[in-house]
């Protein structure tokens, strides 16, 4: 009997003890700075905190009702677009209004970094309401009468592989799985897709980041592919993030490939901007440094262009965690993002300011965002959608502006969540569509008082003076020539 007891004791203690080291590693540590202080142009970056154990804070989805709706910026109004789809994420406006929609969720597959990692994404896929098979469909939704509302819905295809990127040009549509590109022909107004699709390229499969967003030039002759990586730090090792963490640009009468720009953790949404006509994206940053570091970020992406990943966040910056060796004067050439959007806040969809757009003075010029919603940051950021005022020339200003409040039931701490903002387009009334991925609705915004807005003018200048040699600091090379130094002197 006495030695039963004090089996029992020792289990008790043992249990104790284990619970409270437990709860010493998932209580989380909260952020110190507001999300303003660490977004916009100049954000404030934080003494990095890495954790063994990430800071959780996932919300659990809840659903709308069958009435319920986000909150809007005054003056704009929202609506349901449509709703009763599968796990919405991508949205592609057709030249003749016609929306669609990739139905999609992650694929099936163990992630990188080991058993701790896919033990804590498993728990978190569950909760986010992540944690269901891949509808794997491409869906037309139609507004014919233009009310905002649309009144038909139809299945192009229900054969893809965890479908992302969507981009059409000229009777080809072109579809991103998460391990390939498809090409179909496809014209527009059809309510299927028949046929095989061709093959354009493969793509590095599932990983940590699957999602797959696709844009094309102007022209459509070069498509450009996001592709993010299969890990946070690449604690995988490097092998596997071959062409990971990257945007690539394919060229589609030749099929010739190169990486665009590299060292994005996860980028996804691409746009052009219509002020300087360079591709912009939004980018995932890397976890567990704490609730306040890495922020997220929107940024051009010039040829050639790295922004650091793994090895260097937010410019120069350099992460002690990663194992890998890092390139020689990495630090000289990796590129500052142009505007921060927050710590985690997981930004995803992005469009620019158009022709037509009917969102009103105070969103005239700029960029709406979708923010999917934090998973590791305590109190939980995103969930929302915001805007990003630029300027004249192309160039962000300020801080993110609410769009849409947060999706968080309550006052945000209850650990609820009505949905998660995903992707963001345009209808062809001028209405700002959201696809919400966990409430399985397209909500519309828009500003019914406002007139459509006129096609944003490209800043155009006059040519740079050529060089053909550089002597001196380089970066002073294209200042104006002093009085009586010919330019070719410089």
């Amino acid at each position: 009997m006495r030695i039963l007891r004090n089996i029992l004791a020792f289990l008790l203690v043992f249990l104790v003890v284990t619970g409270g080291a437990l709860w010493w590693l998932t209580r989380g540590v909260p952020a110190v700075y507001t999300l303003d202080e660490v977004s916009g142009t100049d954000p404030l970056l934080a003494a990095p905190d890495p954790q063994w154990f990430p800071t959780v804070g996932v919300a659990r989805p809840i659903g709308w009702g069958d009435d319920g709706a986000p909150v809007a910026a005054d003056g704009l109004v929202v609506n349901r677009f449509a709703e009763g789809l599968e796990h919405p994420r991508v949205l592609y406006t057709m030249p003749g209004g016609d929306v669609l929609v990739t139905l999609s969720n992650a694929p099936a597959g163990q992630l990188a970094g080991g058993w701790l990692t896919n033990m804590v994404a498993g728990f978190l896929f569950s909760r986010a309401g992540a944690a269901v098979p891949s509808p794997n469909k491409l869906v037309l939704l139609r507004d014919a009468d233009g009310d905002g509302v649309a009144e038909e819905q139809h299945v192009l295809r229900d054969d893809l592989d965890s479908p992302s990127g969507i981009a059409w040009h000229d009777g080809d549509l072109y579809i991103a799985n998460h391990d390939e590109i498809l090409r179909f022909d496809y014209a527009e107004g059809a309510t299927s897709v028949t046929g095989e699709g061709e093959k354009l390229a493969a793509l590095p499969p599932a990983g940590n980041h699957w999602m797959r967003n696709l844009i094309l030039n102007p022209e459509g002759t070069l498509l450009y592919v996001a592709v993010g990586s299969a890990s946070n730090i690449a604690e995988g090792g490097l092998d596997i993030e071959t062409n990971r963490a990257a945007i690539h640009e394919i060229d589609l009468e030749t099929k010739a490939a190169r990486i665009w720009g590299s060292g994005l953790r996860n980028p996804n949404g691409l746009a052009w901007n219509p002020w300087s006509g360079e591709l912009w994206t939004t980018v995932n940053e890397r976890d567990q440094l704490g609730s306040d570091l890495v922020p997220d970020y929107l940024t051009n992406v010039p040829l050639g262009v790295n922004y650091g990943w793994p090895w260097v966040y937010y410019g120069d910056v350099i992460d002690e965690r990663v194992e890998a060796p890092m390139p020689q004067f990495h630090t000289e050439y990796t590129r500052t993002p142009e505007f921060a959007l927050g710590p985690h806040v997981a930004a995803l969809g992005l469009v620019f300011t158009q022709a037509g757009s009917r969102m009103g003075g105070q969103f005239g010029r700029g960029a709406f965002i979708a923010r999917h919603g934090s998973w590791n940051r305590l109190p939980a950021a995103g969930y929302d959608v915001v805007f990003v005022g630029f300027d004249e020339r192309g160039n962000p200003l300020g801080k993110p502006v609410t769009v849409l409040q947060s999706f968080l039931a309550g006052e945000g701490d209850t650990g609820e969540t009505h949905g998660r903002p995903t992707w963001v387009a345009w209808d062809h009334t001028g209405g700002l569509l959201v696809s919400d991925d966990t409430a399985n609705i397209i909500w519309r915004v828009v500003d019914p008082a406002a007139a459509p807005a006129a096609a944003p003018v490209r800043n155009r200048g006059a040519r740079l003076p050529a060089r053909r040699e550089l002597i001196g600091d380089p970066a002073r090379a294209f200042e104006e020539p002093q009085a009586g130094l010919a330019p070719d002197a410089l």
